[in-house]
């Protein structure tokens, strides 16, 4: 696949690798003959697809992202392909220093500031906000059709009994926003301390940003009160923030419930570490 869609974009590609921790797409690292770096992103169904293309189109000129050099819509073998600049850098991590926290929380409040466009009909990218509280609750129902295949019986019924009270205490919704759905480090690219910018947008929605927190709190903030205080002030300095503590206790426990579901669902084998990790994680939730 990946041959032909250098051929779709004619490419003259010197090196290519495929990039590790890309979950919803195929993802090439190509050199090309010039020197120059770019990214092949072949997403895995044609949805994926259209909510990257119309995420592009709306965050130009709003947020740091790579450019979307070309596109294609694919065929019947293929759900389409992007070809798209480097951002420089490494993804962000945990040694990072609070001004580069900072920046993080300007950056993912700058993205929360964009609303559903009314000028713009979107096929992929959809609102979820007006049914907030339904759209959580297919969400995670879907995964406990997969968590409950690995989880015993009386933890299973835990977490379901646990999310059902939880959700009645959230605060109002906040939003319509765009939201990532899945802001982590490994999306988040640095370069030398200053944040590039962020990439991979085949989960997006509108919807309530306090969804949005979780894993980069989870991956990132956690770990070091000061990155969390500097994240608080970059993200104020551009939009006031929810109170994340408000939210944050239901939107991890559901996390580490959907991801027991993914990894069951992606492949339990293949996902074991992830899988085991978010069991722990659940445990100390519910027992």
């Amino acid at each position: 696949m990946s041959n032909r869609v250098i051929q779709q974009f004619e490419l003259d590609v010197f090196e290519i690798s495929e990039v590790e921790d890309s979950h919803s797409s195929t993802v090439y690292k190509c050199t090309l003959s010039n020197g120059e770096n770019v990214y092949l992103k072949i997403p895995f169904t044609k949805l994926k697809y259209q909510r990257e293309l119309e995420a592009y189109q709306i965050l130009k000129g709003n947020v740091s992202i790579p450019e979307l050099i070309n596109y294609w819509s694919g065929d019947d073998e293929c759900p389409g392909a992007y070809l798209l600049s480097e951002l420089k850098g490494k993804p962000l991590t945990s040694v990072a220093k609070p001004t580069t926290s900072f920046q993080v929380g300007v950056l993912h409040a700058k993205m929360h500031s964009i609303q559903p466009p009314s000028e713009q009909v979107l096929s992929g990218i959809k609102n979820e906000f007006p049914n907030w509280s339904q759209f959580i609750d297919q969400q995670f129902y879907s995964f406990a059709e997969d968590a409950k295949e690995v989880m015993a019986v009386q933890l299973y019924q835990k977490a379901i009994e646990k999310f059902e009270r939880m959700k009645q205490q959230l605060p109002s919704s906040d939003g319509p926003s765009f939201v990532h759905m899945d802001f982590r480090p490994a999306n988040i690219i640095v370069d030398h301390d200053q944040v590039s910018g962020v990439i991979d947008f085949e989960s997006v929605r509108f919807g309530s940003t306090e969804v949005d927190f979780t894993k980069l709190y989870r991956d990132f903030l956690s770990y070091d009160s000061s990155l969390y205080r500097a994240f608080q002030r970059g993200y104020n300095s551009i939009r006031p923030l929810i109170d994340l503590e408000l939210v944050l206790p239901f939107y991890r426990f559901t996390d580490a419930f959907n991801s027991i579901g993914w990894c069951k669902r992606r492949g339990k084998e293949e996902h074991a570490l992830f899988l085991e990790e978010n069991l722990m994680r659940l445990k100390k939730w519910l027992l």
